[in-house]
């Protein structure tokens, strides 16, 4: 039996399927464990396969694969260096766990598996995965260590288990995404089961972007008091030695990291960032193309690919047409001055005025109407393509969570794309990251400091310049009033009659709800892109196209003293 425990937290960003890449990974945290004398190193939840797998795990040859790196990794082991809790995949007869290993002396000692699988959110693991019996301790150097798993801690019943079966300390490995409030909620969830059980509890979690989830790692401990004992960084990768030792009957954390964590405009700033260079990096682009217009959106995301990917490997494009403002061509090129980025200048008018000389024989006798606007969008959405062919730069969308949830974008126009960083951002979220990055350049962006979102470019109306004099207000109600509207609908599914009691209008709640619901069949069409809030589209929120279901809410009379009209055609119908 000893009296102290060094164990060495793998915060690590593995890819989903690189079985070869996230072993080797794992080994190069084990090295630098031994190298600080660690007894034990403890890896994220499901590290061999990266998480969340989804049906991939389900491939028997992807099992054995990632079965077989745990076994070289035990392998290892025989030299006589750190034990290691390492998370996998694991068959076991006709049943698939999410499991973690225990590997020392160079073999696989034991095998833990998750016992309380989410199935909700992002989460989908009762779809892929078969829950576990409860367990009970695993023993490292004579300490009985209780090895819940993520989920596991968001209720009493493993770590209760866990405590009548003798575990002296708690290590969590999770794969826990971000979403804004959520390093708060963890350590809410951590210090109940401290509460509950007394014992130290350990939480490492992953680091890294996959497809739309971002994990921000943020590892914390806490000792039996209820303590922060440690903190590692967010965002970041990083391998770090914490000594536990014996107090009394109990276990406490001697030393360790104590790092600051983001919160709130930094922490979002951040997570797009990360989930951006994720997407990029892990699928092997060579960077990042995207249409500059002047405006809000489109520059935000110009700076998040800089502070992502560096200036080099950002490509601006310009795509003027007769409706775009010289203020828009000014703001446009100080922006892309400001990232030092790669501007170019497209003028569209050729194409568009070709398209609509096509179809004069189709369209003849009609006005024109958003049709003609649609085109605009649709030639910029070609261009920009084409530049992604002929280089292969994947090009990035621009449309916030308020667009995307109203339908205020063009299929196949400003939605191509492969990526949007600022999708789950709502358009007041966007003025305040723009502000925010102005005044603050953190750790890791490799983009300038100071001022990289031109201050008009904030300051004035947003517009789609489709149309002469347009702004995005004569379609919508303003931003604040849609936004909160839209929050309320989408993350906390409140009914109709509940906003207005709020005292928001009743013509304006109803017309937002019916736009969010047939918008549906664009969302389904849309580029992936990073979860930020609580309920974003896709992972989250899961509506059915077809859907006949109407909200009775509260009656309305429509006329013409509505304040905000409805966009048309494909930019949104109800």
């Amino acid at each position: 039996m000893t009296d102290t425990l060094l164990i060495a937290i793998a915060q690590l960003n593995p890819t989903v399927g690189d079985v070869a890449g996230n072993l080797a990974k794992a080994r190069a945290a084990r090295a630098e464990a031994a190298r600080l004398g660690a007894d034990l190193v403890v890896y994220p939840e499901l590290f061999i396969s990266g998480y969340p797998p989804e049906d991939l795990v389900l491939k028997p040859a992807f099992q054995a694969a990632c079965m077989r790196a745990v076994e070289d990794l035990a392998a290892d082991t025989a030299d006589g260096g750190p034990a290691a809790l390492v998370g996998s995949p694991w068959r076991d007869g006709e049943r698939l766990h999410n499991a973690v290993a225990l590997v020392a002396g160079g073999k696989v000692e034991t095998v833990r598996f998750k016992v309380d699988l989410p199935n909700y959110g992002p989460f989908d693991e009762k779809r892929v995965f078969s829950a576990g019996p409860l367990p009970g301790p695993v023993m490292v150097k004579g300490v009985r260590l209780g090895v819940p798993i993520c989920e596991d801690i968001w209720t009493d019943e493993v770590t209760e288990c866990l405590m009548e079966t003798g575990a002296e300390i708690l290590l969590v490995p999770n794969g826990s995404p971000y979403w804004r409030d959520k390093p708060d909620e963890r350590v809410g969830v951590a210090v109940a089961r401290v509460v509950e059980t007394h014992l130290p509890l350990v939480y490492v979690n992953q680091v890294g972007g996959q497809d739309e989830l971002v994990f921000d790692g943020a590892s914390f401990g806490l000792d039996a008091d209820r303590r922060l004992a440690f903190q590692m960084p967010a965002f970041r990768e990083d391998v770090a030695l914490v000594e536990y030792v014996r107090d009394g009957d109990g276990w406490r954390c001697a030393r360790g990291p104590m790092a600051s964590v983001p919160v709130a405009d930094e922490a979002d700033w951040q997570a797009c960032v990360l989930g951006l260079r994720d997407y990029v990096g892990k699928n092997r682009f060579p960077g990042v193309v995207l249409g500059l217009s002047g405006g809000i959106d489109s520059a935000v995301v110009a700076a998040m690919a800089v502070d992502a990917l560096g200036p080099a490997r950002v490509h601006c494009i310009m795509l003027p047409y007769r409706y775009t403002s010289s203020e828009s061509l000014s703001d446009a090129e100080a922006c892309a001055r400001a990232l030092g980025v790669r501007y170019d200048v497209v003028p569209i008018a050729p194409a568009v005025e070709g398209f609509e000389a096509l179809l004069a024989p189709l369209f003849a006798g009609t006005n024109r109407d958003i049709t003609e606007e649609n085109l605009q969008s649709r030639t910029r959405g070609t261009i920009l393509m084409a530049v992604s062919n002929k280089y292969g730069a994947m090009v990035l969308t621009t449309g916030n969570k308020s667009e995307m949830s109203v339908g205020y974008a063009t299929l196949y126009g400003d939605m191509n794309g492969g990526f949007n960083p600022i999708k789950d951002l709502y358009k007041m979220q966007v003025f305040a990251l723009a502000r925010w990055r102005n005044a603050n350049r953190p750790d890791g962006m490799l983009g300038p400091s100071g001022e990289v979102i031109p201050h008009n470019i904030i300051a004035k109306a947003p517009s789609a310049e489709l149309r002469e004099n347009q702004r995005d207000e004569d379609s919508l109600p303003p931003y604040p009033v849609l936004d909160a509207v839209l929050e309320r609908l989408v993350e906390h599914e409140r009914p109709i009659a509940d906003i207005v009691a709020e005292g928001y209008p009743a013509d304006i709640v109803r017309r937002v709800e019916s736009l969010l619901r047939v918008a549906e069949y664009k969302r389904r069409q849309a580029a992936p892109g990073v979860k930020i809030t609580r309920k974003n589209f896709g992972r989250d929120r899961r509506y059915p196209i077809t859907n006949g279901f109407r909200d009775p809410g509260v009656p309305v009379v429509f006329g013409k003293s509505a304040k905000a009209r409805l966009p048309q055609g494909d930019r949104g119908d109800f």
